[in-house]
Parts: C-alpha cells; structure tokens; sequence
C-alpha cells in the first residue's frame, strides 16, 4: 500500500499499518524459529502487540469510521478480534506446557493475517475516504498505546470465558487425553 510511504507516523492509518507489519512479522520470525524458547519468546511478544493493537482499534479507530465503513464490514471486524482474543487467552492461560501452544498460535497467526488483509483491503481503503481528522485520530491511538503499555493491558471477556473453563476442552485432542480414552471414530469392528 502506498500509504506506508506517503503517510506520515502520526496518521491514524499509519499506526494501524505499522502495527499490521509488526505482528506480520513475528509471524514469520515464530515460523524460522528453532527452538521452543525462542518461539515463546516470539508468542508472547506477538500476543502483547495484538491485544493492544485491538484495544485501539476497538476503542478509537473502529468506533471513528464504523458508521461510514458500514455495519456489515465491521461486525465481521469485530468478531476476526473476538476469534483472535478467544485464542490469546488460551495461549496465555496455557503455556508452553500445552502441547498445541505451537499450533495455536499458527492458528491465530492465519486468523490475524485473514484479519489484516480483509482490513487492508476492505476497511481501510473507505476509511481514508472519510473527512476525519486522521492526525487527531492517531494522537488518540499512539497515547492509548502508550497508556496500556504503561499501566497494564486490562483483562477481557475472552479471557475471563477462558479462566472459567480451567482449560477444559481446550482442543478435542487434549479433552480426549484428559480423559484418558482413545476415540474408535472411524473404526470398524470386524
């Protein structure tokens, strides 16, 4: 996108794209990873990145544009992050102990990047469109992310589902080795 040369760092879209390139690549950093705790490492700093990244978004940016983007294209936005959020409590409820904690982070990391491009090509594209003031906009976003790194990332409602259930049922897999039996689906007595 030619905005990423031509905006200045300031631009409301601007931080959004930043953002975007950032979690793109610790996506690709945690796919040339070797080694468990330097996929850790990526993981964690990647799920910082993106749940302050969705605060924003659906703090500031979203409801900025929401009207004139329209309802359906935002609604689809706003359940891409509830998806994205559901997974990010799992891994940080979970850790390395986990042994799907590699793959659903690949999971979240094909959800984001679904994510990044419908937002890239759809949203943002009516968005600059609008007449906001995207220098104002984007002081907004650069000192609520500035605040939350700060003072903390406050805890959501996906993370609390997430809590409630104790790990249970986290995948099918690891239901089934929790509870100690192996599936005959798929097999035959013969």
């Amino acid at each position: 996108m030619l905005e990423r040369l031509t905006l200045p760092d300031t631009h409301a879209i601007s931080i959004i794209l930043k953002d975007h390139d950032t979690v793109k690549a610790l996506f690709d950093r945690f796919e040339a990873a070797r080694t468990a705790t330097q996929r850790d490492k990526i993981i964690e700093e990647a799920l910082t990145e993106l749940k302050i990244h969705a605060i924003i978004e659906e703090e500031i940016f979203y409801p900025a544009i929401r009207r004139k983007v329209g309802k359906d294209i935002m609604n689809e936005a706003d359940e891409e992050h509830h998806v994205a959020r559901v997974l990010i409590a799992e891994l940080d409820a979970t850790g390395r102990q986990n042994d799907h904690r590699d793959a659903k982070f690949k999971v979240l990391s094909e959800n984001v990047r679904h994510h990044i491009k419908e937002e890239e090509n759809e949203v943002i594209p009516k968005a600059k469109a609008l007449d906001i003031d995207f220098e104002a906009l984007g002081s907004e976003l650069l000192e609520r992310k500035e605040e939350l790194k700060e003072n903390g990332i406050p805890s959501d409602s996906e993370h609390a589902m997430v809590a409630k259930a104790k790990g249970r049922r986290d995948t099918p897999a690891a239901a089934a080795r929790k509870s100690g039996t192996k599936s005959d689906h798929g097999r035959r007595a013969h």
